[in-house]
């Protein structure tokens, strides 16, 4: 009685479930996109029709197929499947869970499939429990996250897994997914008399951004509040559609890949001098939510790191930037942002004040030296016939070069001098780019001696 009770609970279920749900491919011939691991003849697919699975990981955004090539695993295997939502499960659930696999394999001979679903929200100690049994067989795993792997997942279980990457629908993918739901008089809205007209399936699809999830909940909130017309007609015009869906959603965790990728690519562009691609991933970041002075703070190293004296202006302007934007804050605050994002993209590059990280390197790996006798601080306070008396004892004890020459005695000043410890060559840390004002800098150093020295700038 139980049982009949169970199978018409699961039948009201699925009835009643989202759309996206009820319209899940069952079969690999029902499943649309991610050619690329589950085409003919690929991997995977071979895999899952000969029901040789090992374990996997299944890795990429939110609706793009990760749970539904679980649910077709579970349709074409002989193995038991069993299910985990790292969310709600723990180490006690994964332990009864293998003791129920560990007494079905030993007294009927059969396998089990693990699948856990968000499997990145398993601390490292959870999976390191998960470990031994994907090791000896007990379970196959098939574990699906949002997250990058190779960040969230110990190695030692991906070292057992095969990562399938799965990549955002393009459109056509998604119009051919809203067009099955359409036409499905079983699971999907087939029995309803609906006209989709064609620019607002095109807005669907481009607002969903490859999540056939978003483009599926769209279309059912639309049917089960438009009215229909005078013919019985459910219209879902562009008007419907863009009330239905509205706002693209961005997937941008700050904590995740999405962030990391997406500061990464800004930085990128704005060093490879793309003002547009700079601007584009700034604009992802602030619609997203980010903080606009992690921007900030990301621009300052940027006019550092990758312009520093080709345009010594460039950190004035964001310094000037970020004091403008604390004073007028948002939404204005965006022309600050803009100004010092495309002024450091269209600058001229240098990375020349990267130098310091090679001095850093010299005195952890050689330790500090010792300041040369006529650099030290006492000379400095003294003046006139002390200083002289000063500068006549050092060279008394180190001969020429214990005496301090200063530069402004000398035509141009600057005279050649050891100024690094005296036991240390000159090691070249710093090499002018000959680009933007660092011409001049490096035209400077280079002239340094020369007979018309005195009139350079």
């Amino acid at each position: 009685m139980s049982d009949l009770f169970d199978y018409a609970r699961e039948q009201r279920q699925q009835r009643d479930a989202p759309l996206a749900v009820r319209m899940r491919p069952r079969t690999i011939d029902e499943f649309v996109g991610q050619s690329h691991i589950i085409g003919p003849g690929r991997l995977l697919r071979r895999a899952i029709e000969a029901d040789q699975l090992s374990s996997i990981i299944l890795w990429g955004p939110p609706g793009t197929g990760k749970t539904t090539l679980a649910n077709i695993i579970a349709h074409h295997t002989k193995r038991h499947f069993s299910r985990l939502n790292a969310v709600t499960s723990g180490v006690k659930d994964l332990r009864a869970l293998i003791a129920d696999a560990q007494e079905r394999s030993g007294m009927y001979g059969q396998d089990t499939v693990l699948f856990i679903d968000e499997i990145h929200r398993w601390n490292k100690a959870q999976q390191d429990g998960l470990l031994p049994f994907v090791e000896d067989g007990t379970v196959v795993l098939v574990g699906s996250t949002t997250e990058n792997p190779f960040f969230s997942l110990v190695n030692p279980l991906l070292s057992r897994s095969r990562v399938f990457q799965l990549l955002p629908l393009d459109q056509e993918d998604v119009l051919t997914i809203m067009a099955q739901a359409l036409r499905d008089r079983e699971r999907g809205l087939g029995r309803l008399a609906i006209t989709l007209t064609e620019d607002a399936a095109a807005h669907l699809a481009n607002v969903a951004g490859g999540d056939a999830r978003s483009a599926l909940n769209a279309i059912e909130l639309a049917a089960r509040t438009t009215p229909p017309d005078e013919n019985g007609t459910i219209v879902i015009d562009l008007a419907v559609a863009q009330e239905s869906i509205q706002q693209r959603a961005v997937r941008y965790d700050r904590g995740g890949d999405e962030h990391y990728d997406t500061i990464s690519a800004f930085i990128k562009s704005v060093r490879g001098s793309d003002p547009d691609a700079a601007l584009y991933w700034m604009a992802k970041m602030l619609h997203a939510g980010e903080d606009p002075r992690f921007v900030l703070r990301r621009l300052f190293i940027l006019a550092s790191e990758d312009i520093g004296l080709a345009d010594p202006n460039a950190l004035v302007v964001v310094s000037a930037a970020a004091h403008a934007f604390e004073w007028v804050g948002m939404p204005e605050g965006y022309y600050f942002l803009s100004e010092a994002c495309l002024y450091l993209a269209t600058a001229p590059k240098s990375n020349s004040a990267g130098a310091i990280w090679q001095a850093l390197g010299h005195i952890e790996e050689h330790g500090p030296g010792d300041v040369p006798p006529y650099l030290r601080d006492k000379s400095s306070n003294l003046h006139g016939p002390a200083r002289d008396r000063y500068q006549q004892a050092m060279q008394d004890a180190v001969g020429e070069m214990g005496r301090y020459l200063y530069p402004h005695d000398y035509p141009g000043g600057w005279v050649a001098q050891q100024y690094l410890p005296l036991d240390m060559d000159p090691p070249g840390w710093y090499t002018p780019k000959a680009i933007g004002y660092e011409r001049t800098v490096k035209a400077r150093l280079e002239g340094r001696g020369q007979p018309d020295d005195e009139s350079s700038d």
